[in-house]
């Protein structure tokens, strides 16, 4: 498992988290002092859609998803999320149950802030309320762009956006987790289907795909069809 980092690295680490900037020292220890620290071994259930929200999390280390289940089994993955990013803002201001699954996809650690402390800064801290509707509202337009790919582009499409958007150097890195079930499950289709499209990419010379990595070789062509 991680290791646990104590409590002066997550004061290190919230003073670069933009919902906290401009908070004094103070403030930003007693937020730390009063975190709590959790583990997770791969495949484990970080908090359950429909469970009363925690608090606001900070992935210390890992990666994990943040995953629908349709009443048949199917998944549709909203979000890949790996260390330094905060998450489940919209289940802790929102004063709703968890709107998602998390699932650690390898070990994982990281801080949990606890929902009465971070609402007690924000009536305190009026520049913390801004970030926090910046953040939803940009959560917000993500999923408004995720419904507009599973409308209204074929799974050929949406693997194309997907490649130009997270590759680096052209080139997609693939952890062991990132299998072509989870790739299928984040482009809302199943593992079939996905294979099909990336043969097709491949075989229109447009990606190379190796075991690890998806490398791009005509990133105009993957741009025109993404749009």
């Amino acid at each position: 498992m991680t290791d646990h980092p104590g409590g002066e690295s997550l004061v290190r680490q919230l003073r670069a988290i933009p919902f906290f900037s401009g908070l004094d020292d103070q403030v930003i220890h007693d937020l730390a002092r009063d975190a709590l620290w959790r583990e997770y071994s791969a495949g484990e259930v970080i908090f359950l859609e429909g469970e009363q929200s925690r608090g606001l999390h900070y992935l210390q280390s890992g990666w994990l998803k943040i995953t629908k289940f349709s009443p048949d089994g199917r998944e549709q993955v909203l979000q890949f999320l790996g260390p330094g990013e905060t998450f489940h803002v919209i289940g802790v201001f929102a004063n709703r149950p968890n709107p998602a699954t998390a699932i650690a996809l390898e070990p994982v650690g990281l801080w949990i802030l606890r929902r009465e402390d971070v609402m007690a800064l924000l009536e305190k801290h009026p520049q913390l309320a801004r970030h926090v509707i910046e953040r939803m509202a940009g959560r917000v337009l993500e999923l408004v762009g995720l419904v507009e790919d599973l409308s209204l582009r074929s799974v050929t499409a949406r693997l194309a956006r997907l490649l130009v958007e997270d590759a680096r150097d052209n080139a997609l890195h693939r952890p062991r987790w990132y299998t072509q079930a989870e790739i299928a499950a984040r482009l809302g289709t199943v593992p079939d289907v996905l294979q099909r499209a990336l043969s097709s990419l491949a075989d229109d010379g447009l990606i190379d795909v190796e075991r690890s990595i998806i490398h791009i070789r005509d990133r105009e062509a993957l741009e025109a069809m993404a749009i």
